[in-house]
């Protein structure tokens, strides 16, 4: 198994290896951000490479949206895409470094880029984030995927047996809105903390 850090995404994004980014915001995400009606939430989006959930966010009027991500190069990309982020809310850190509480934290091709070992540790970071009430949002794969390398995939059982211990699974259940390439292979997340 390769070591995922700083190194091993950054020469990705170099390379322009970035088979995860779609291009524009994953709809099942989208289509949950335009129900939110408090703009004032503090989100957050680990691993967001080029962001567009998070430029999506704050051309709505979501200004106390911030993104993480292991790689200075994602990062440096995003900026060049859209200078308009506020770059106090651009955080270039490992994510289980990162200090702060969060109304929202959303999901979209993170979970899947870290080795499956970590997946406790992913869970336990998240309900530290999350404020009181907070919420885990996004897709996970429905997809076996990869063992040694990511993307690592997993199953609707599997983050069920996984998420339930910690939060309220207020939905859990196959995406009905995919993009095309991903149709039946994405569950989508709306997890409370409690």
């Amino acid at each position: 198994m390769v070591e995922l850090n700083e190194g091993y995404w950054s020469e990705r994004w170099k390379k322009h290896q970035t088979g995860w980014d779609i291009g524009f915001p994953s709809t099942p995400i989208k289509e949950y951000i335009d129900q939110i009606k408090n703009k004032n939430l503090k989100i957050l989006i680990p691993g967001c490479g080029n962001g567009y959930e998070g430029e999506y966010l704050i051309n709505q009027g979501f200004s106390n949206t911030h993104l993480i991500d292991i790689s200075e190069d994602a990062l440096k990309s995003l900026q060049s895409r859209f200078p308009a982020f506020p770059k106090e809310n651009l955080h270039h850190q490992n994510f289980f470094d990162h200090q702060g509480k969060y109304d929202i934290i959303i999901e979209q091709t993170f979970f899947c880029a870290l080795n499956p070992s970590l997946r406790n540790s992913y869970i336990d970071k998240m309900l530290e984030l999350l404020n009181p009430k907070g919420r885990l949002v996004g897709v996970l794969f429905h997809d076996k995927l990869f063992d040694d390398h990511p993307p690592f995939g997993g199953y609707l059982k599997d983050y069920e047996t996984l998420f339930k211990d910690k939060f309220e699974l207020t939905k859990l259940e196959m995406c009905k809105n995919s993009i095309e390439p991903r149709k039946n292979r994405e569950v989508f997340i709306n997890l409370k903390k409690v």
